[in-house]
């Protein structure tokens, strides 16, 4: 639809309306950009807080993303092949955490793998460890994983799979050759938005797994400690997050493009 078509179709107001909510989504990251020259960027980059919340944020977030996509595919499966009221309650308990606070979740995960929780008679200790990081970016930021794989691969056309079986292919063979390849454009976005989540996450860490500095603190939780003594460093730590997250849609983006199939008539990407 050609530009002239759709000014004409949204008509004047509708054009201020979502300029409006564009600028307002805008300006705060303009804001965050603007707020620090390069030097004092830099210089707070140096303060004792950022490493250690960087690395512990770069190690726990991958490994909690490992775990979901390992996880978490062959479950978008199950959810795009079953029918039925009871697979639309699976997948709506497995969308929870995206609509319940995160600090919610902390306390839940408490109740669970705390000492007097459900599983705290096991020997369970995970609270307040950087495993209990990892547990809380994976309850999280899964669900965003999981909803992008899932409508993803619904989308695979079911004759595909029946061809590839009738040709001798077993069932975990024709998910990997056929659904997955097909899928991988939606793989590649849930994982993106799952990373991301991850990286972010605040409030059930918070609870779950404390703010220690070099064990626990996260970047998010590093900008928290950072804005009660030097707003300087808390806003260089919340643009380098702002960058990260910018830097994974535009790749996410990129590499669906690059990896859809080609429209009817194309030769290729």
């Amino acid at each position: 639809m050609s530009e002239p078509v759709l000014r004409s179709r949204l008509g004047g107001p509708g054009l201020v309306l979502g300029l409006g909510l564009l600028v307002f989504l805008l300006l705060p990251i303009a804001a965050l950009g603007l707020a620090s020259s390069p030097g004092e960027l830099w210089a707070a980059l140096h303060h004792p807080l950022v490493l250690p919340a960087l690395g512990l944020t770069a190690w726990t977030s991958a490994i909690s993303l490992l775990v979901v996509v390992v996880a978490g595919t062959p479950l978008a499966w199950m959810l795009a092949r079953a029918r039925g009221p009871w697979a639309r309650a699976i997948e709506t308990a497995v969308e929870l955490p995206i609509v319940i606070p995160p600090a919610v979740m902390g306390i839940a995960l408490l109740l669970v793998f705390g000492q007097r929780g459900l599983l705290g008679g096991l020997g369970v200790d995970l609270p307040f460890t950087p495993a209990a990081v990892i547990v809380a970016q994976v309850v999280v930021a899964a669900p965003f994983y999981l909803r992008s794989a899932t409508a993803g691969l619904r989308a695979v056309d079911p004759e595909l799979l029946l061809v590839a079986r009738t040709l001798g292919a077993s069932p975990r063979r024709a998910f990997l050759r056929v659904a997955v390849p097909l899928g991988l454009p939606a793989l590649v976005n849930g994982a993106a938005l799952c990373w991301a989540r991850a990286v972010g996450e605040f409030g059930a860490t918070l609870l779950f797994a404390g703010s220690f500095p070099g064990r626990t603190q996260t970047m998010p939780l590093a900008i928290y400690a950072a804005l009660e003594a030097d707003l300087r460093v808390a806003t260089a730590i919340a643009l380098v997050l702002a960058v990260v997250a910018f830097t994974t849609l535009l790749l996410a983006r990129g590499a669906q493009r690059w990896l859809a199939p080609p429209a009817p008539g194309e030769g290729g990407h």
